[in-house]
C-alpha cells in the first residue's frame, strides 16, 4: 500500500442500539457495557493496524450508526484519540450521531473537549405524531434541549435530520419541522425521503401504511428544498443543505470519490483504487475477521453517479484533472436533451441535475451513463 497522497477520511461505525425503529436497515443491536468496551477495544486495534499499513493522514471523522451516544465519552474519546495519534488528525472534521432521547449535557461537553467539532442529530420529525409512527423515542423538546446542551457545550457545527414523506406527513407538518429547523439555529439539515427497505418492519407491514405515494412525495421533496433555502440553508447534494461554508467535509469525500477508510461491522472503504468492507457481523469483526474485497473503483462512471448528487453536478475540468479527458460526448447528449425538459442543467464547462432531476436521479444516472 502506497504512503502519502491525499488525506483520508475515516468513519467508524458504532452498531448499538437501544432498540431498532420500524424504517431502519442498518446493522444495530444491544450492547452491554462489556460488549461495548470490547468493540472499542477492537476498533482501536483495527485504527492502529490500519495507521501502520497505510502511513496516511486523515481530515475527517465520522462516527455513525447506531447511535453512538450509546458509548459513552469515554469511549469515544478513547477513539478520537487512537485516531488522531495513528493519522494525524489535525484541523479534522470530527463528527458525532446523536440521539436527543436522553440527557445528553455532561456528555456533551466531555466529547467537545476530546475534539468532536460537529453533531449530528437524529430529529427526524417535529411533530409528535409523526415520531410515534417512526418509532422514535424522543421528543421535539427533547431535540431542542440537546441542540441547546450541544451549542452551550461549545458545538458551533450542528447538523438536524428530517425525514421525508413519512406516514400522514403534510406540507404543513413538514413546515412545522423545517422551522424547528430554523430557529434551533443550527448549521445543517440533512432531509431524506423515506425509503422502506426489505427486513424492516415497515416493510413487513408495508400494505397498511399511510405513506405519501410517489407525486405527492415529490411535492413534499421540492417543498422542503425550497423552504429550508428560505432559511439560509442551501442545497449541496440531494438529500443536504448547509448554511455556506457548513457542507460536511465527511461526506463530500464519498460524493467526490475520495478515500476514506470504514471501521466496524458493514463499514465500507474505497482506499488505493481498492473498495472493501466488513461483513455485518460485530461476532465476525471483533474476532479479527478481514474486511471482504469489492473490486476496484474510481472510474468515470463511478464518479459521475456520485458528482452528479452535488448540486455543482460535473465539469470537463474536473474530469480532465483526474482521467486526462472532458465529459463523454455521449453523457453531454443526454444531458442537453434532458435540459428541454428541466432534469438537468448547463454550468460554466458541465451540467448539474436540477432539483426535479434529482427526483429521478437513479433512472437519469443509468440513462446518462449508458454508453460509458
Amino acid at each position: 500500500m502506497n504512503s502519502g497522497g491525499d488525506k483520508l477520511g475515516l468513519y467508524v461505525h458504532v452498531p448499538f442500539c437501544d432498540g431498532k425503529c420500524p424504517y431502519c436497515d442498518f446493522y444495530s443491536l444491544r450492547g452491554s457495557e462489556e460488549r461495548m468496551s470490547g468493540y472499542t477495544d477492537s476498533v482501536i486495534g483495527h485504527i492502529q493496524t490500519y495507521a501502520s499499513e497505510l502511513n496516511r493522514h486523515a481530515d475527517t471523522l465520522y462516527f455513525g450508526g447506531g447511535t453512538p451516544n450509546l458509548l459513552g465519552a469515554q469511549r469515544l474519546s478513547a477513539l478520537i484519540a487512537a485516531a488522531r495519534e495513528g493519522f494525524a488528525l489535525e484541523n479534522a472534521e470530527i463528527t458525532v450521531e446523536v440521539n436527543p432521547a436522553e440527557d445528553l449535557s455532561g456528555f456533551l461537553k466531555e466529547l467537545r473537549a476530546a475534539g468532536a467539532n460537529r453533531l449530528s442529530i437524529g430529529l427526524q420529525s417535529a411533530n409528535e405524531d409523526e415520531l410515534q409512527l417512526l418509532g422514535r423515542r424522543h421528543t421535539a423538546l427533547q431535540a431542542a434541549q440537546a441542540v441547546r446542551d450541544a451549542q452551550n457545550a461549545g458545538f458551533g457545527n450542528i447538523s438536524l435530520d428530517l425525514m421525508l414523506s413519512i406516514q400522514n406527513q403534510t406540507k404543513e407538518s413538514l413546515l412545522k419541522s423545517i422551522e424547528f429547523c430554523a430557529e434551533a439555529n443550527i448549521q445543517h439539515v440533512s432531509a431524506y425521503l423515506l425509503k422502506i427497505e426489505p427486513h424492516t418492519a415497515y416493510y413487513k407491514h408495508r400494505e397498511e401504511l399511510h405513506v405519501p405515494d410517489d407525486d405527492a412525495a415529490s411535492e413534499l421533496y421540492l417543498f422542503a428544498c425550497r423552504e429550508l433555502e428560505k432559511h439560509g440553508f442551501m442545497q449541496y447534494e440531494i438529500s443536504n443543505f448547509a448554511k455556506p461554508g457548513f457542507e460536511s467535509q465527511h461526506n463530500l469525500k464519498y460524493w467526490h470519490c475520495e478515500e476514506y477508510l470504514g471501521i466496524g461491522p458493514a463499514a465500507h472503504s474505497f482506499v488505493d483504487g481498492r473498495r472493501f468492507y466488513y461483513n455485518r457481523s460485530i461476532g465476525e469483526f471483533v474476532g479479527g475477521g478481514s474486511p471482504v474485497q469489492d473490486g476496484t473503483g474510481g472510474d468515470f462512471e463511478e464518479y459521475a453517479m456520485l458528482a452528479l448528487r452535488l448540486t455543482e453536478g460535473i465539469t470537463d475540468e474536473n474530469c480532465r484533472a483526474r482521467f486526462g479527458f472532458g465529459i463523454p460526448d455521449s453523457v453531454r447528449k443526454v444531458a442537453d436533451k434532458y435540459e428541454k425538459i428541466g432534469l438537468t442543467a448547463s454550468t460554466p464547462g458541465g451540467f448539474r441535475l436540477t432539483k426535479k432531476g434529482f427526483l429521478v436521479s437513479n433512472t437519469l444516472l443509468a440513462e446518462l451513463l449508458a454508453d460509458v
